[in-house]
């Protein structure tokens, strides 16, 4: 088949080296100059930085992607488990640090912090969000969600709609299991992982902790935008055509089917198959003129879902400290977590003091100097633009960077005596960077029991189209992605063979 992708984002790659792999002809359309999406480790002078996702999970997606299209992962990059995952520090002086891939271990430091009582309520969580991956793995993330109807014919349906019990969000489920507070803020914690409010997302994403404690935090030598540069040549190693700073701006259709792509300089190209890796409100309400009956449907559930959250970022090259440093992954949590969501997802406003995430690899390729160390600073905020927050104020954005990182040092973190760069990244940014509307940083949210069935199908209604990358199912996440690809590469091979 001639197969046509458009964007060069992890889910368009990864789906298009696959095919290729199995003797399509692909051409890749890309708008920028670059590769890779919102996965990227970019150098601002002496200092590289993971602009992206900051850490890999579920690596065995991507090993099992090069193996099926030629060399092993291993052989390309060097991989290493990032221990501790994380460190949590909370707003009264206490922490946890939770192992890599030990739940043992990581109950012990629950204990030694918070005592036995807390440490096994962290347990009985942990075995229910087991229970949860493995009954949602295969349905809703490992196959193609066409139907809820789908779902019933299930061998053991009310026993696994019981263990989901997706009338449950994720606070009701932490209110049940934890009395804790700060273990509550750790759960609450995985709902923003997927953009979305803990007090409406379903309490399934529990298994978000289940899956970073079976199978790991990774961290990539030179930044995890290595991933991107490797996926990259794979695909043209296997025969894929990038074309870049080539924008499409419509899907061509016929009779309800695509059948090619007009592109800004005015050609059209033709095409048996056409993958869209773009957001899927772009690929609905943009790239297609018509078939406005066929797209009903589709563009009703667009509206009716969320926008996930986005991100406001500082890029802090510093001077590394001769007596302390960071672990790789750390999280500062806000006083009041309710006030931060209220903020961000009710009134549309930064917190104004946010739970900080502060990524600092210890990876000396990542810097120039020795002597330096590199850290992505993170906040959640809420979406730029029409029924979000105007991230193009300068002042206001420099002003609230300030506000930061007064907040990191008021945890006994130094930053301005040893600050050498300081880059501010907004919502705004990133809209413009890679097109995503708003800068939400994973399409739309999880918010409501019905939001994976709003988010778009990988078989778009409109015959021999489909759709890649985080907007589309099973979602947004590096791992997610990557599947996705899967799902899609799979998905195009059986259409056209029936």
């Amino acid at each position: 088949m001639k197969i046509v992708v458009i964007g060069a984002g992890m889910g368009g790659m990864t789906a298009a080296a696959r095919l290729a792999r199995a003797g399509h002809s692909i051409t890749l359309y890309e708008a920028s100059d670059t590769y890779g999406g919102k996965l990227r480790t970019e150098w601002i002078g002496k200092f590289a930085f993971d602009t992206g996702p900051s850490l890999l999970t579920l690596p065995a997606v991507y090993k099992d992607f090069f193996i099926r299209t030629g060399k092993p992962l291993g052989m390309l990059c060097e991989i290493s488990a990032v221990d501790p995952s994380f460190d949590y520090r909370f707003s009264d002086g206490k922490s946890v640090q939770f192992a890599n891939l030990s739940r043992h271990h990581t109950l012990n430091a629950i204990r030694e912090s918070f005592g036995e009582d807390v440490s096994s309520q962290w347990e009985h969580l942990m075995k229910r969000a087991t229970k949860m991956w493995d009954v949602s793995r295969e349905p809703f993330i490992e196959s193609e969600l066409r139907s809820p109807l789908s779902l019933l014919k299930r061998k053991h349906l009310i026993r696994d709609i019981f263990i989901i019990a997706p009338w449950k969000s994720l606070r009701k489920l932490s209110n049940e299991i934890l009395t804790d507070p700060r273990l509550r803020f750790i759960l609450d914690r995985y709902a923003t992982y997927s953009g979305s409010d803990p007090r409406k997302a379903p309490a399934v994403l529990a298994t978000i902790a289940y899956v970073e404690e079976a199978f790991g935090a990774w961290h990539i030598k030179g930044g995890i935008g290595t991933l991107a540069t490797l996926v990259y040549q794979r695909a043209m190693d296997v025969g894929v055509d990038f074309e870049f700073n080539s924008t499409v701006v419509e899907i061509l259709t016929k009779n309800g089917q695509a059948v090619g792509v007009r592109l800004a300089d005015g050609r059209n190209i033709n095409a048996d198959a056409i993958i869209a890796n773009a957001d899927a409100s772009l690929i609905y309400n943009k790239l297609i003129k018509g078939e406005k009956r066929k797209l009903r449907g589709v563009r009703k559930n667009l509206k009716k879902a969320d926008p996930s959250i986005a991100g406001f970022s500082l890029l802090l090259g510093l001077r590394r400290s001769p007596t302390h440093r960071l672990s790789h992954h750390t999280i500062l949590f806000s006083k009041d977590y309710d006030c931060e969501f209220d903020a961000i997802f009710t009134q549309k406003l930064p917190a104004r003091n946010p739970t900080i995430y502060i990524c600092a690899p210890h990876d000396d390729a990542m810097v120039k100097d020795s002597n330096l160390e590199s850290w992505t600073v993170l906040v959640n905020v809420p979406h730029h633009g029409d029924g979000g927050f105007d991230w193009n104020n300068e002042n206001f954005n420099q002003k609230y960077a300030n506000e930061i990182i007064d907040q990191i040092e008021a945890h006994g973190i130094s930053v301005r005596d040893r600050l050498e760069s300081l880059t501010v990244r907004t919502p705004s940014d990133l809209e413009q960077a890679v097109k995503a509307p708003g800068g939400s940083i994973y399409g739309t949210s999880s918010n409501g029991a019905r939001a994976a069935f709003l988010r778009a199908k990988n078989r778009s209604p409109i015959k021999n189209l489909y759709c890649v990358g985080g907007s589309a199912h099973p979602g947004g996440g590096l791992p997610l992605v990557g599947m996705s690809g899967e799902l899609v590469a799979n998905a195009v091979v059986r259409a056209h063979s029936e």
